[in-house]
This record gives structure tokens, C-alpha cells and sequence, in this order.
């Protein structure tokens, strides 16, 4: 997926609320905006716009001096996520369908995207939830899902953000886990999920996890390892949790069931659903290519 114009507001704003986690600095905060502003002026807009905002988030390491601008936060939201997994565990077992109700909770834990809504509280993940168990969803994406994950021999399943990961496991835990590798970030980006997140929400207890050698907010390819390549060549079938993920491989040639909440107009625009929408939906990578070859002529 290409950057709109419409993505770059949104990486100033975003690079703006980093540089204020770490620091009152406005010298600091002077040096983030201009030179946010420098890469904006050279970016390509046919790349993602993860790949842009890679180079914003290392620029602000660089300059704050800070290698994790969103560690606490990150904590926060794991807390928060272990308090509320007890209950919505429950929830998936006395369900009448527990795998669309594990779908449906790990869609309302995408919810928690710093990078789309820094300010993020307790009770906005709390009503996402409520909406997610009774939101329209897509019912044959569903049985298409459930026909793949059941005839899966090699699911890569490719995590999103920090505390979001928790909602995740009550997926995995309908899935095959013995079929299954978790993927995380090799390095901090925003708040996406690290190996210590996964170990801290338990996954590594129940799941192969392993990190894409990468510190993208989303999953650039080429920005990845070459172990974590083979891997990905390797599934028999990719879940990818979360908007970067979309962005970043929706028009790579491969089975990939995206599963997110659609946060922004641009994205929703894309996928052709209103903000908010849950959003289960396989890769269509014919038709994603025959658009980008559109918006090139």
C-alpha cells in the first residue's frame, strides 16, 4: 500500500507526541519537527508509510537520546491487558462459537495503537471491546479463516503492538499452537510488541515466538532478516494482526488473513469500510496490484 497525503499530518503529529514522552525539551522538539519535516519533503510516496515512519522513530531516537520513547506505556497496556485476559478467557470458552469470539476480542485489541492515538484510556479499550463482541463482522471471512487455520500445517501469525498481544494469545489458544510461530519486532518502534512483551504476556509458554529482524511498525520485507524471510516464504498461511502489517504486505503474493480494527480514513478508504469497522479479510493481491499499477499511470 502507497503513503497518501492525507499519512503525512499524521507522521508530524505522531513524531511530535514521541518526542513529548521523553522529554519538556522545546529545543528537542524543534530539532524532531524539522527534521521529520526533511525526510517529508524526499519520501516516496509509493513506499508504505511504515517505511517512512521508520526513519521518523529512529531519527527521534537519535535525538532524545532515548532508545524506548513508549517503554512505560508499553508496560501499562501489557498490565492492563493480563488484568482483563482472565475474563475475556472466560468469555471465549462459555461462548457458543469461542473461535469468532477469540477473532472478535483479538480485532478490539487492535484497538490499542499508539501510533494512531497516543492518549489512549483504560476506557476506550473497555468499550472497544463491548463493540467487538456484537459489531458487524464478516461471516464468510470467518469460515474461510477457520477452514485455513484448521488446514495449516505452518502459521506464521505476525503481532502488532504491545497489551494487543495478549488479545492475541485467546486467538492462538483456538489455533493449532503446535503450528505456530508469533512474530515480534527485533527492536522498539512505537509501541509495537518486542520479545519481552511476548514473554511477559505469556506467549512464549505456548507458541514459537520469534523477531523479524526488523524495527518497522508494520512489515517491510526487505527491512527484515533473512532468517525471518525463509520463514515467511515457508507458512503455508500468514495472519497479520494490525494496520502496518496491512499496509506493508498487502500487496505481497502470498495466503495472509489481515485481522484489525480500521483506524484512520486512509486505511478504511483502502479497504472500503467505515472507521472502526472489524475488519477480517484475505489477501486479494491481483487486485491490490492492478490498483497500484493504476495509481502509477
Amino acid at each position: 500500500m502507497r503513503t497518501y497525503f492525507d499519512c503525512i499530518p499524521c507522521f508530524v503529529r505522531q513524531a511530535l507526541d514521541s518526542a513529548r514522552l521523553v522529554t519538556d525539551d522545546e529545543h528537542i522538539h524543534e530539532q524532531v519537527m524539522r527534521g521529520v519535516l526533511g525526510l517529508a519533503c524526499k519520501m516516496d510516496l509509493y513506499e508504505s508509510p511504515p517505511a517512512m515512519a521508520q526513519k521518523i522513530h529512529r531519527l527521534i531516537r537519535k535525538l532524545t537520546g532515548v532508545e524506548d520513547p513508549y517503554l512505560q506505556t508499553k508496560s501499562r497496556f501489557n498490565q492492563l491487558a493480563l488484568k482483563m485476559y482472565p475474563e475475556l478467557q472466560e468469555q471465549v470458552q462459555a461462548s457458543t462459537d469461542p473461535f469468532e469470539t477469540a477473532v472478535r476480542l483479538a480485532i478490539a485489541g487492535n484497538i490499542i495503537d499508539l501510533g494512531v492515538k497516543t492518549g489512549l484510556a483504560e476506557s476506550q479499550v473497555e468499550e472497544t471491546i463491548a463493540q467487538s463482541l456484537t459489531g458487524p463482522l464478516d461471516m464468510e471471512a470467518l469460515k474461510e479463516f477457520r477452514n485455513a487455520t484448521a488446514q495449516a500445517k505452518d502459521i506464521l501469525y505476525i503481532g502488532d503492538n504491545a497489551g494487543e498481544i495478549a488479545f492475541d494469545r485467546l486467538l492462538i489458544e483456538q489455533l493449532p499452537c503446535e503450528n505456530i510461530t508469533f512474530v515480534v519486532k527485533a527492536g522498539p518502534i512505537i509501541n509495537d510488541a518486542t520479545m519481552k512483551d511476548a514473554e511477559i504476556v505469556g506467549l512464549t509458554d505456548i507458541v514459537t515466538v520469534i523477531d523479524n529482524g526488523s524495527d518497522a511498525p508494520g512489515t517491510i520485507l526487505e527491512s527484515c532478516s533473512e532468517a525471518f524471510r525463509r520463514r515467511f516464504d515457508e507458512a503455508d498461511l500468514v495472519i497479520a494482526k494490525g494496520q502496518g502489517n496491512y499496509e506493508t504486505l498487502s500487496d505481497v503474493d502470498k495466503d495472509i488473513f489481515f485481522i484489525l480494527r480500521a483506524k484512520c480514513p486512509v486505511i478504511a478508504q483502502h479497504l472500503g469500510c467505515e472507521i472502526g469497522s472489524l475488519v477480517l479479510v484475505k489477501n486479494q493481491v491481483g487486485i491490490c496490484n492492478e490498483e497500484k499499477l493504476e495509481e502509477r499511470s
